[in-house]
């Protein structure tokens, strides 16, 4: 098994498939791996690569499994990623037990790219959170309230979020310094909206949350972490 976590599409087909800088030669990971063996890819790429690698994989004998993740750095370190996997069925069933040692889910959820389009759904649902949370907090910071209390008492109705668990009062503090960087949130949108124009859905509030994330960028937030979207409302 051969376990990857890299930048975007084009660093995943260069570790899969290698710089073959010389003819007849490749030093690709699918070049180093035995017959029936799996590669289980971590990285939030295109739907359209995950199902170009798999096709390759199974050409030479092997299988490739689309596995982004959720659960940021934080999930990381403690093992509780949210693994959401496309590919084969019984290739997932090998690489699950392994992939538990720093998963709580790991979970198949269709053919090859199914992974990439469910890691889609969940930066969607992402961008709206956070930007809600953002106003919401500036908002409650305008009007004079304790906004550390506030987030405490509507932390416990139906404005609940993980967002407004683990980030609404760094938010307050103004600290953004948590892992999942700005760069890497807009590269997310970036697929998210190309994939949008593929299968037709409309996407106007993550759209605009995305050119949100570009005037944090500008303002120099490129490694801060998503939720400092709450930047622009200062």
């Amino acid at each position: 098994m051969v376990f990857c976590c890299v930048g975007n599409d084009d660093d995943l087909r260069a570790v899969v498939l290698g710089s073959a800088a010389k003819e007849g030669e490749s030093d690709g990971a699918l070049d180093g791996m035995k017959p029936g063996a799996v590669f289980v890819d971590h990285t939030t790429a295109s739907a359209q690569i995950a199902r170009e690698l798999s096709a390759m994989a199974t050409a030479r004998g092997l299988h490739f499994i689309d596995a982004p993740v959720s659960g940021g750095q934080a999930g990381a370190q403690n093992g509780l990623l949210t693994v959401m996997c496309g590919g084969d069925v019984a290739a997932f069933e090998r690489v699950k037990p392994v992939a538990m040692a720093f998963a709580r889910a790991f979970t198949h959820l269709g053919d090859s790219g199914a992974g990439q389009l469910a890691k889609m759904v969940n930066q969607i649902c992402i961008a709206g959170l956070v930007q809600g949370l953002s106003e919401a907090v500036a908002f409650g910071q305008n009007a004079g309230l304790d906004m550390n209390q506030v987030l405490d008492v509507i932390g416990k109705g139906a404005a609940q979020s993980w967002q407004l668990d683990n980030r609404g009062k760094t938010m307050v503090a103004g600290k953004f310094d948590f892992g999942f960087a700005v760069d890497w949130m807009r590269k997310d949108l970036g697929l998210v909206l190309s994939e949008a124009q593929r299968n037709g859905s409309r996407l106007p509030v993550t759209a605009l949350v995305d050119q949100f994330y570009a005037d944090v960028q500008a303002m120099g937030g490129r490694r801060w972490d998503t939720s400092s979207l709450i930047k622009r409302l200062g």
